[in-house]
């Protein structure tokens, strides 16, 4: 399955590297997250630092409590950091106001979770050009590249079809097409096969992975499954709030997943 680095009709309304932007798509900076319990101050994350390039695929992974979904949330500027700051396509994303950080999520960042959150009374196609919708974006070169999205998901023939007429896994790729969509900077992914069967889960991941490359956007998933992370170019793992190990040569990696249970 091989999803092309570019379609030539949306090339100019969806380019591959937003304008301006040089070096790494995210950058975190010092990020920590702390909540107060009575004269106790509490750590969700503390003192984060990393970069995603462009074309560039992370997992991040540790035991549940490690701070590793609160870290997303701040990457994905749902979570305003206590410390720190994140910075997305040129952008510092904990300065702006709370209309300008939606518009600014809108266009360039793609989401994906464990619920897919598709709407069941839309078709699969309608799904993912909501997005575009949303932006105002709804043109007959984006529409088409919507489908030909879908089609290299192996979804050509369900665009007419609901959600409930889809199953787990099919269901996820519309939910990773509608996160590629607008042709984000950043695209991150919470436990997108955590409901799904190993099968089904490893093809998603490797769908998601080869989607990330070819169209050169920075990637992160939360995984709990360590199996998950053949397909990465990165791991990143925390332990109670704390980035643990940055873990990046491709026989580490690759025995990380070998020896996951």
């Amino acid at each position: 399955m091989t999803v092309p680095a570019s379609h030539d009709a949306a090339a100019s309304t969806f380019p591959n590297t937003p304008a301006g932007v040089t070096g790494p798509a995210l950058v975190a900076d010092g990020v920590t997250k702390t909540y107060q319990l009575g004269d106790q101050t509490i750590y969700a994350v503390k003192d984060v630092s990393l970069e995603v390039q462009p074309g560039e695929f992370v997992a991040l992974v540790g035991p549940s409590g490690s701070g590793k979904t609160s870290l997303l949330a701040m990457l994905a500027g749902l979570l305003r950091p206590t410390e720190g700051y994140v910075r997305i396509a040129d952008e510092e994303i904990g300065s702006m106001s709370d209309r300008a950080l939606t518009r600014f999520r809108r266009r360039n960042i793609g989401f994906t979770f464990q619920a897919n959150n598709l709407l069941p009374y839309l078709t699969v196609l309608e799904n993912v050009t909501l997005m575009l919708s949303l932006n105002g974006r709804t043109t007959p070169a984006a529409v088409d590249w919507a489908k030909e999205l879908l089609d290299q998901l192996g979804l050509g023939d369900r665009l007419r079809n609901l959600p409930s007429q889809l199953s787990g896994g099919q269901q996820q790729r519309v939910s990773i097409a509608r996160a590629l969509i607008h042709r984000p900077a950043v695209v991150l992914a919470d436990e997108p096969t955590a409901s799904l069967d190993t099968e089904r889960a490893f093809q998603v991941v490797q769908t998601f992975a080869q989607l990330v490359h070819d169209n050169r956007r920075a990637g992160i998933m939360v995984t709990h499954d360590l199996r998950m992370v053949r397909y990465v170019d990165k791991v990143v793992q925390m332990r109670d709030g704390v980035l643990e190990r940055v873990v990046d040569a491709p026989e580490e990696i690759r025995a990380l997943s070998e020896g996951a249970p």
